[in-house]
């Protein structure tokens, strides 16, 4: 590791060197990020509740994922869950428990074939069940590509809506966690947001968590729902017990501000939560935070108002920036707010090459990458 901090440009790949990716800042916080892999890049402040909202209950991210699974097994007869390694409790622990209460009829592994499972899940829902699959991780989630695209997607279309596979979710974890690599880091979410027929949806919390995926199995098309590994047992919040539903489709505002409008999903906003203390902190500047919670559909009209008051706008996710999602929201809003934008919309993202491991703090979209962004909207 001594050798990393001593030479890091010397071993950082030409690609980075040549862009000038790395500035001063935040080469100094990623030489130390480099000693703390296991370290998270954010820091996770819980949302709360209403009182109004009844009794709730300690619960991280996977047990919140855990007891909404169970409400809809309860409250739906024809639910299924099925997967990988689910009626162990799957790799995640997300459904510990669910096999011995509801049955091996109900909670069941699957072999180790993705295009399978889905393909299983569309048939099922399409007989009349609620199928509920899980995809062991994002990174693997491609071979039911075909699938999810070609079939799930356009089912009700081209049968004149004579038949439709819409109780269909498949879950799956992306994102980083700090030491994943290629095949367990990636962000998939802009594949899938290309396609007509599907909902994708990313959760950033626990309480987000149980009542997005209940929305999900609940609606009448199929859903993808991406989890953030990370945050499965690194955000903890008091979660209502109680059944209930967050809308989909709809962005939340998180934090109100007055000069730059930052949005992400999932990780990633509790990274711009940072952001927005360090620019209040360091540069006086008044930031305005949206979840955009939603990828299919995505909620334009949050985005734009908010754009339309600040006039300066940064997305930042963490998968690569080439027809990243960002791309789609810098597009649609600089058509929709031309007149109002005081800069052009900065776009902080991973870059085009596969997900790294020991070039991982570098990879990502910390605060301090976003920090210097909003530094070049306010500069403009």
């Amino acid at each position: 590791m001594a050798t990393v901090r001593k030479g890091v440009f010397d071993v950082l790949p030409k690609y980075w060197r040549k862009n000038s990716v790395i500035h001063s800042l935040s080469l100094k916080r990623s030489c130390v990020v480099l000693n703390k892999r296991f370290s998270a890049h954010f820091a996770f402040v819980p949302d709360t509740v209403p009182a109004s909202d009844g009794e709730t209950s300690r619960m991280n991210l996977f047990q919140s994922i855990t007891n909404a699974l169970d409400i809809a097994l309860a409250s739906d007869t024809t639910a299924v869950v099925f997967g990988e390694d689910v009626a162990f409790g799957g790799v995640f622990r997300c459904t510990v428990g669910l096999q011995d209460k509801y049955g091996k009829d109900r909670v069941f592994n699957t072999p180790l074939c993705e295009q399978g499972i889905v393909g299983f899940g569309i048939g099922m829902a399409v007989a009349g069940a609620t199928a509920v699959a899980e995809i062991q991780f994002a990174d693997y989630i491609f071979p039911a590509f075909d699938q999810l695209v070609n079939e799930a997607a356009k089912y009700r279309y081209r049968s004149g809506g004579m038949f439709d596979c819409g109780s269909l979710v498949v879950r799956a974890p992306c994102g980083a966690v700090g030491h994943g690599a290629l095949y367990h880091s990636q962000s998939p979410e802009a594949f899938f947001a290309h396609c007509p027929g599907l909902k994708v949806v990313i959760p950033r919390g626990p309480i987000q968590a149980k009542g997005l995926l209940l929305s999900c199995i609940r609606d009448k098309n199929p859903c993808i729902f991406f989890e953030p590994k990370i945050l499965y047992r690194l955000a903890v919040e008091q979660v209502p017990l109680k059944d209930y539903e967050i809308p989909l489709g709809k962005a939340e505002v998180i934090q109100e501000g007055d000069h730059v409008t930052l949005v992400g999903w999932g990780t990633q906003v509790h990274v711009l939560k940072d952001v927005c203390q360090l620019a209040q902190d360091k540069l006086n500047v008044s930031c305005e935070l949206i979840d955009l919670v939603s990828i299919l559909p995505w909620d334009k009209d949050t985005i734009a108002k908010s754009v339309k008051k600040t006039g300066r706008l940064l997305i930042a996710h963490e998968a690569p920036l080439t027809s990243g999602f960002g791309a789609e929201i810098a597009a649609a809003i600089q058509n929709d707010c031309f007149l109002h934008l005081e800069a052009p919309i900065q776009r902080v993202t991973g870059y085009d090459t596969p997900f790294p491991h020991i070039f991982e703090p570098f990879y990502i979209p910390d605060k301090w990458r976003c920090l210097e962004a909003v530094k070049k909207l306010i500069n403009y």
